[in-house]
């Protein structure tokens, strides 16, 4: 048995596609969980007995448990290896998961969101690194994209079916069938990752060097405001497809389904945009998804346009997203793993971001489609301040950590 686990892994190390399935594998794992939890909102809310405002701090908790943990993690593990730090990361993320689904209340249910959250941008983050690491720094778009097709994957496949389980098996079941196939993804991960050594020179020291970086913060805060566009609308789809749009709730997954294969295309489509350009993809992400947001607002009381401008936001926002990771990663060039947790602390500080204001709209009684009116505003902030501080210099990211035998 051990000569076959070893010969597995010669012929992993040998093929990095085998690497990036791995990380992908991580993103799907990651991406069901974190989206799926919108798609059973109503489903927590009643069996807690709480508003769908409430139910929404749990989205919020695990934000606020992302952009935490990020930096944190990232900094106290800078000399890990980083195959070990990856294994550990998904062991958390399940362990938060079943926490999750024995939740007997809300409060111990925040309490999991958050701890699960804690380690989601950290493996992104070292995820990006590795898997740049094995296809060179010129096709860094391309490895961030693979990566991160998984989590769109996860929309197309793992939300809708997760949030089927939600509906049909209790809400609980949904944190459940996420815990075991975080497990599940940890044993890939310790067969098909390589095992290159911590980066050359980390330390805490170095890493919490790469925060005193004025460009980094601004473009964090973009981030922060500018995504969060995006989950001020996705937080509380699932209500607005019931209670504006008038869809049956048999409907609802199909719909988050199709909202992942906009996700995909738009992943690999900002994985070329950030190869060429990684400005210019940035400015493209933040307009187009201004646009898709207003056209759901227009269009959002009727079925077919409105699924359709959801599939076009899911477009739009990862080309924004990919484009980002890019740019925190270019900001940060001697701390990139720093730099892509960064990205996802900001974009689940988006996400916290939207799950709140969306409350305070809905509490508001403005209705569910000023949410994305609010989006739209949110995401223009972001680009306004892009445009403002986006010009200083960037420096690529330094091949030396990159190009890093794997």
């Amino acid at each position: 048995m051990s000569g076959y686990l070893h010969g597995l892994r010669a012929r992993a190390a040998a093929r990095p596609g085998t690497a990036l399935l791995a990380l992908a594998l991580g993103g799907f794992t990651i991406g069901t969980t974190e989206f799926a939890t919108m798609g059973i909102l109503t489903n927590i809310a009643d069996g807690l007995g709480t508003s769908i405002p409430a139910a929404g701090h749990a989205i919020t908790a695990y934000a606020l448990g992302v952009v935490v943990g990020a930096p944190l993690i990232t900094v106290v593990a800078a000399r890990v290896a980083r195959k070990t730090l990856a294994v550990w990361l998904m062991v958390a993320y399940s362990l938060g998961n079943l926490l999750s689904a024995w939740a007997p209340n809300l409060d111990l249910l925040l309490l999991g969101r958050f701890l699960t959250g804690l380690p989601h941008g950290v493996f992104f983050g070292v995820g990006a690194v590795l898997g740049t690491a094995v296809v060179g720094a010129a096709r860094r778009g391309y490895a961030v994209a693979m990566m991160m097709a998984g989590l769109t994957v996860a929309n197309i496949v793992g939300v809708p079916l997760s949030s089927w389980a939600g509906q049909n098996l209790g809400w609980r079941a949904t944190f459940l069938i996420v815990g075991v196939l975080g497990l599940l993804t940890v044993v890939f991960l310790v067969l098909l990752l390589p095992h290159p050594p911590a980066p050359v020179g980390a330390s805490v020291r170095r890493e919490l060097g790469a925060l005193r970086n004025g460009p980094l913060w601004i473009t964090f805060g973009a981030s922060a405001i500018g995504f969060g566009g995006l989950f001020i609308v996705y937080t509380y789809v699932k209500p607005t497809l019931l209670y504006v749009t008038r869809l049956d709730e048999s409907a609802v997954p199909l719909v988050l389904a199709l909202f992942g294969v906009g996700m995909t295309i738009g992943v690999l489509l900002g994985g070329r945009l950030v190869d060429g350009n990684v400005m210019r993809a940035t400015y493209v992400g933040y307009g187009s998804t201004a646009v898709a947001l207003a056209l759901f607002a227009l269009v959002g009381a009727s079925p077919v346009p409105a699924v359709l401008a959801l599939v076009l936001l899911g477009v739009t926002s990862q080309i924004l997203g990919i484009a980002l990771q890019a740019r925190l990663m270019d900001l940060s060039p001697h701390a990139p793993s720093l730099g892509a947790a960064l990205c996802h602390s900001s974009l689940n500080a988006a996400n916290a971001n939207g799950a709140f204001v969306g409350g305070l709209v809905i509490s508001a009684s403005w209705g569910y489609l000023s949410l994305a009116w609010a989006g739209v505003a949110m995401t223009l902030v972001g680009l306004a301040l892009v445009l403002a501080f986006g010009r200083q210099h960037t420096s690529r990211v330094s091949a030396d950590i990159l190009d890093a035998p794997v």
